[in-house]
């Protein structure tokens, strides 16, 4: 990252919310389900699925929570009622992982269990490490009674191969993506080549096995080995997806499309929007710099 995106990422806390807000638009949908329904709509028209993130995380009361919980079974009657082609994700600490863990599987359990009565399906998200091993044990919970449940694991975690390994007799399905979580060297890898290595390395240990593989990447050159691992193994297309985040990238959504690969779209709304705006731009420096400079761009 260039100096002036550097300081312009740093300074994301001062700048004014509807600024942040507007530069923000391609990536949310909006914050009500309409929004949702209308961008989901779209890129079913387009060919692309999508997963459905109601906006939230790291809530501190159990009421919280279990408004939560309740939400996301909404919106899952949503999906069955307007005919998308679309699932959810959740993030555990938004159903109260770090309020109690067993509080926390029941509030998931009723979602999933949700899902499973409309022939739907949830991903798992996965945070920061210090919500790895419990997010892990309440997936295989899930597991000994559901199968429309899946999970997220990050390629820069050093631990990651070995969750891969111990989760390969469930036959699970995994979304595999980069992380984006600020994690000491201790726990995280720093070097972009040994991570994107590594996302290769799961990637292909869960295929060979028989698994499902979420491939969430924008690094055309992670779509380039998903493609190769495609073909040596001779996958169908319901062996695999590849994943893209809303906004990031079209013209390789588009690429991707029209090679006759399967692709889901992680479509976030909701009330929320803002953490997860500056986060996006936290992660993506050079789009930070670009809302800085166009912010004080002349105008003729």
């Amino acid at each position: 990252m260039n100096l002036l995106d550097q300081l312009v990422v740093s300074a994301l806390p001062f700048i004014p919310k509807p600024i942040v807000g507007y530069f923000s638009k391609p990536y949310i949908a909006g914050p009500s389900i309409q929004d949702a329904i209308r961008v989901v709509r779209e890129l079913n028209k387009q060919g692309a699925m999508a997963t459905l993130d109601v906006l939230g995380e790291s809530v501190t009361s159990r009421e919280q929570a279990t408004a939560a919980a309740q939400t996301y079974e909404e919106v899952l009657g949503t999906i069955d009622r307007e005919k998308l082609d679309s699932n959810i994700s959740v993030k555990l600490t938004q159903l109260g992982l770090k309020i109690e863990e067993e509080f926390c599987y029941q509030n998931t359990r009723r979602v999933v269990e949700k899902a499973a009565s409309l022939g739907n399906f949830v991903r798992i998200d996965m945070e920061d490490s210090s919500c790895t091993t419990d997010t892990i044990a309440i997936y295989k919970r899930l597991r000994e009674d559901f199968d429309n449940v899946g999970l997220a694991l990050q390629a820069y975690l050093r631990r990651s191969i070995k969750d891969v390994r111990d989760l390969l007799p469930l036959k699970p399905n995994i979304r595999i993506c980069k992380g984006i979580y600020v994690e000491p060297r201790e726990i995280a890898y720093k070097d972009r080549e040994i991570i994107n290595r590594n996302f290769t390395l799961l990637v292909e240990t869960l295929l060979r096995q028989g698994s499902y593989v979420a491939i969430a990447t924008h690094d055309e050159r992670l779509v380039w080995e998903g493609y190769r691992l495609i073909d040596e193994l001779n996958l169908a297309p319901e062996d695999y997806e590849f994943q893209m985040l809303l906004g990031v990238d079209e013209q390789l959504r588009r690429i991707i499309l029209g090679d006759d690969h399967r692709l889901r779209v992680y479509v976030p709304f909701g009330k929320e929007w803002y953490a997860y705006s500056v986060r996006r731009l936290r992660e993506n420096p050079r789009i930070a710099g670009y809302v800085f400079r166009a912010i004080f761009k002349p105008r003729h």
